[in-house]
């Protein structure tokens, strides 16, 4: 079974280069198959250009079913062993994430603080850690199974731009291993 990721992302792309890098460097024993992203002037394009990986523009329109069903039949075509959503700001159709094997990196140690402004939230709570989650992606916001949790510490000069890029740096080692070993296990599965 060949092993084929497809990253979905929005952003920057700091979480999809970690991934294309590991699996480019021989870290990941998988194929990233393509990007798609939903923002077509996002600076994951330019990484993908960079990286020699196929970007696939899919911006949101006025009809989101058949932006869901389009996004479906993409995703159905590529026949990816596992989808990444890295950054990717857009909740995905319940027949989606039922049909394909889909995961996010989320910053915030879930359940607390899920959503679009999760670093920003922890900081307001005053709580003194936070971290990044990786989880089962189901139909709702950032409430899927979480597979995996690591914290990170809120110091007391911390902005929201210090502290993302803080929990950036452990989620990208974190979403390489945790992939690494969900695709043992799925290719285990399919034996």
């Amino acid at each position: 079974m060949s092993r084929c990721i497809f990253i979905l992302a929005s952003g920057t792309g700091s979480l999809a280069e970690a991934i294309i890098s590991a699996s480019q460097k021989g870290d990941l024993s998988a194929q990233v198959i393509a990007v798609l992203t939903d923002q077509p002037e996002a600076g994951i394009v330019s990484k993908c250009a960079t990286l020699d990986i196929p970007i696939i523009s899919h911006p949101m329109h006025d009809d989101r079913a058949e932006w869901n069903e389009e996004l479906f039949q993409i995703t159905e075509s590529l026949n990816p062993t596992l989808v990444v959503s890295a950054g990717f700001m857009r909740i995905l159709d319940a027949n989606y994430v039922t049909t394909f094997k889909v995961i996010n990196s989320h910053p915030s140690l879930l359940p607390m603080f899920p959503g679009a402004h999760a670093v920003r939230d922890a900081l307001i709570s005053k709580v003194t850690q936070t971290g990044t989650t990786i989880h089962w992606v189901d139909a709702g916001v950032d409430t899927g199974e979480i597979i995996v949790a690591r914290e990170v510490p809120i110091l007391e000069d911390d902005t929201e731009e210090v502290l993302h890029e803080r929990i950036k740096i452990v989620e990208r080692g974190l979403i390489v291993a945790t992939i690494s070993e969900l695709l043992d296990t799925l290719e285990f599965s399919h034996e």
